[in-house]
């Protein structure tokens, strides 16, 4: 029996549904997803195994133009994923403007890799503007598969699936056939709490955060969780606290209630706030919250 597994790799800018197509294609809610930009830091990789396949899927953060060294590294984890990728889906949407990022568009076609282009959130378009996209985006790129898609409704995800299968070359698998990602324990929870504060959170706030998990101890009934929320600047610690820990205990009580879905267990949820000072251009401060990895 021939086997093939191979490295699929999203791309595109901010707020085009990468993570929700990362998501519809593994079935499972690896990456977060919230309306505001820069959601997704790191690279996550979802996992589908089959029989006679494995296709590890990578979500990467939105192409932008660095700000700070957080952000520049985030768009090494996007320059690496170029290079290592079997396949690449190139995410697009009908409300951006075609040809954004001229730039990275041109670094993708030069990647010489197998590129699916993704047009998605057809649902909030019409017909002739969604064939007048697909016929700029199969323009742009010659030879590619072009899918007009609905990620939120699950619309048309199974070609893309299929291609995939097909572009695949044969490979034994790269992880073990169980499991559903790279990333551990820890790794989701801190996730899971990061999505919060930014659904929670205006302004500057969502941006100047990193969550740690200080303790994972998981026993057969229960998980106790110690959670650190690190702010860059003094003046962020009592907002994100709020008056009388209100905002605090809100984002506690709603991680913990998407912690127990995601892990399918009571959790018990400790949550500090400390400050961090400029942690977003300080190398160390960097590695340790893991964004050395690409």
């Amino acid at each position: 029996m021939v086997h093939k597994s191979g490295f699929v790799n999203i791309v595109g800018n901010p707020n085009v549904g990468k993570s929700t197509i990362m998501n519809a294609l593994v079935g499972e809610k690896l990456s977060i997803i919230t309306q505001k930009m820069q959601t997704t830091r790191h690279r996550i990789k979802g996992i589908v195994s089959g029989e006679d396949f494995q296709i590890v899927y990578s979500d990467t953060p939105g192409i932008l133009k660095p700000n700070y060294k957080l952000q520049e590294t985030m768009m090494k984890f996007v320059d690496t994923a170029l290079i290592d990728a079997d396949v690449i889906l190139f995410v697009t949407d009908v409300q951006e403007k075609m040809g954004k990022n001229p730039e990275y568009i041109e670094k993708v076609r030069k990647s010489n890799m197998p590129v699916i282009v993704l047009i998605n959130k057809i649902d909030l378009s019409n017909q002739d503007e969604v064939v007048k996209l697909y016929d700029y985006w199969a323009e742009t790129f010659p030879g590619a598969d072009v899918f007009p898609i609905s990620a939120k409704e699950k619309f048309n995800i199974k070609p893309i699936f299929d291609r995939i299968l097909e572009l695949l070359p044969e490979s034994p698998p790269f992880f073990p056939k169980d499991e559903l990602t790279d990333r551990n324990e820890r790794f989701f929870l801190q996730e899971i709490i990061r999505e919060k504060i930014l659904l929670n959170y205006q302004k500057e706030i969502p941006y100047s955060v990193e969550i740690e998990v200080e303790e994972f101890k998981e026993t057969d009934k229960i998980i106790n969780v110690r959670a650190v929320i690190y702010v860059s600047r003094e003046s962020q610690k009592g907002i994100v606290i709020g008056h009388q820990g209100k905002m605090i205990k809100k984002v506690g009580s709603e991680a913990r209630q998407d912690a127990e879905e995601f892990f399918n267990k009571k959790i018990f949820l400790e949550l500090y706030v400390k400050v961090a000072k400029d942690w977003r251009e300080k190398d160390g401060q960097l590695k340790k919250f893991g964004y050395d990895a690409f």
